[in-house]
């Protein structure tokens, strides 16, 4: 549909940054296309809870989405301690992101955006961004980079290039490791609905469901890692 509809604004756009799609006619790759549906979804869940919020008869999607905001603001305590709740928003955005985009690819014809890697290494991009961006918000820009030194001041010629090796890395190993836990659960699920179109498909689709929530929760959690040590303070 987006193809049928947007294909000539894009194929503009892309001629002005001076780039050439294999089929104009398609410009809109299927994970841009999923992405664009993900975004749709989590805004239309979004209006249809702020229409139905009750403080004395909450719905069942009501009392869902509190469930999960209350289990991301216990773990977003635990780990980044003081300042969490002004950081909920992003990780409960983050994590509902990834999460709905993983279980996209259960419903027949749709494919999870996440198996692509462009969609996982943009995740992987926006946290880092958001956690050094955090660490300079909350330590300055030269005490954030303090982080990098590490307590010993002898050895913090040593310890500065490793930290910022380490932190180049983290995006790398986020990206390849929602990437390919998506992309494996979804090649088996296709591989078996194959083969046994019937019976098995159901156990696959259950695992499926999962591995999608666990790498969400993985994903979300190591972000609030990486947050919580870039806004510590020295002797918290």
């Amino acid at each position: 549909m987006l193809n049928r509809y947007l294909a000539a604004p894009v194929n503009a756009l892309y001629q002005l940054v001076g780039y050439h799609t294999e089929d104009p006619s398609r410009p809109w790759s299927n994970y841009i296309a999923m992405e664009v549906l993900v975004i749709l979804l989590m805004m239309t869940a979004a209006l249809v809870l702020r229409a139905r919020l009750s403080v004395d008869r909450p719905g069942k999607f009501q009392l869902v989405v509190e469930g999960v905001y209350n289990f991301l603001a216990s773990q977003a305590q635990d780990i980044i301690g003081h300042g969490y709740r002004k950081r909920l928003a992003w990780f409960a955005t983050i994590f509902l992101f990834i999460l709905t985009s993983n279980l996209l690819g259960i419903i027949p014809t749709f494919e999870s955006p996440t198996m692509y890697y462009y969609v996982p290494a943009g995740a992987a991009i926006a946290m880092f961004l958001y956690y050094n961006g955090q660490g300079i918000q909350e330590q300055g820009l030269l005490g954030h980079l303090k982080h990098f030194a590490g307590p010993v001041l002898l050895i913090a010629w040593f310890m500065f290039p490793l930290e910022v090796i380490s932190h180049l890395i983290r995006p790398v190993s986020l990206t390849i490791r929602l990437f390919a836990n998506m992309l494996a659960g979804e090649q088996v699920t296709i591989g078996f609905l194959a083969l046994f179109p019937w019976v098995v498909p159901v156990v696959f689709m259950a695992l499926h469901v999962f591995v999608s929530f666990i790498q969400a929760f993985i994903f979300t959690m190591l972000g609030m890692v990486y947050v919580g040590e870039a806004v510590a303070h020295e002797g918290h």
